[in-house]
């Protein structure tokens, strides 16, 4: 059996720019695209990044007060997309909330008190890792929460959130869309890394045997809970780079920030990768 083609010492040596480097590699017949296609991300991301950094400034003056909600199933990449939004931001003016499971003291409480207490202040952007909308998909499914509980839920959040509009905070609900096969295919890949192992657990072990569940609960949540004043904003996650980048496209987009016109890339969402609810008829998940 041949052996690869390989780049030694010399070869480096020899150019003396990066296209020659090219013309060299595409001769020797190796197969970079992975290489270049994740070198153009990186080059995105970090463009869209420094928006977000002009962004959370523009914040931090105007007193603004920004919620920005990553819903989905297990492995639809809430955290990381959470990370590269939040990697070279000031942490003097931005907050992300992971809460853990309630409380005895906060199970008696109104449902809405623990994640109040968690909204931005003037000035500050929050990121929230899951969200209420614990109660509208996944204590349903897993059966944490009774129908009673449920019932009163779906009929409240409407007016919660429309007294969070009229407070004039600005709250942005990213569903992060994923298919059963990539959901699968991350799980085992969490299983397999020793690094990711410690996100995996009970529950997520249910997402593929309760599918079906988590997708009526998500339609109805959907129905029930997408206005005008917060609308679901759908996000299509198997492509865990695109999605990343086309929603931080999509938060840029709506904000008239300090700087946005010497922007040096597209701040306009792909419409085939984020959507508004409505449009999203045959979601991935």
């Amino acid at each position: 059996m041949s052996e690869k083609p390989l780049l030694i010492n010399d070869d480096f040596n020899a150019v003396t720019s990066n296209q020659e480097l090219l013309e060299l590699i595409h001769q020797k017949n190796i197969n970079i695209e992975g290489v270049i296609e994740k070198i153009a991300y990186f080059k995105e991301l970090l463009k869209l990044q420094t928006e977000l950094v002009k962004f959370q400034q523009w914040v931090h003056k105007n007193k603004k007060r920004v919620c920005i909600i990553f819903e989905g199933r297990d492995a639809a990449g809430k955290g990381g997309s959470i990370r590269r939004f939040t990697e070279h931001l000031n942490p003097r003016s931005m907050r992300v909330m992971a809460l853990g499971i309630p409380t005895d003291v906060e199970k008696g409480q109104w449902y809405f008190r623990r994640y109040i207490k968690h909204f931005p202040n003037p000035g500050e952007i929050v990121f929230c890792d899951r969200s209420w909308y614990n109660r509208a998909v996944v204590e349903p499914v897993m059966g944490f929460c009774t129908e009673n509980q449920y019932d009163k839920f779906m009929a409240q959040v409407p007016e919660f959130e429309h007294m969070l509009y009229e407070d004039g905070i600005i709250i942005i609900k990213f569903w992060l869309s994923i298919s059963k096969e990539e959901q699968l295919k991350r799980f085992k890949s969490r299983q397999m890394n020793p690094l990711k192992r410690w996100k995996f657990s009970s529950v997520d072990q249910k997402g593929q045997e309760f599918w079906n569940r988590y997708t009526l609960y998500k339609d109805q949540m959907f129905t029930r809970t997408h206005t005008s004043y917060s609308p679901w904003i759908i996000v299509k996650t198997n492509d865990r780079r695109r999605a990343k980048l086309e929603s931080m496209r999509y938060v840029l987009s709506l904000f008239d920030y300090d700087g946005k016109n010497e922007t040096s890339t597209n701040l306009f969402p792909d419409p085939n990768i984020v959507m508004r609810y409505y449009r999203s008829s045959n979601l991935t998940d």
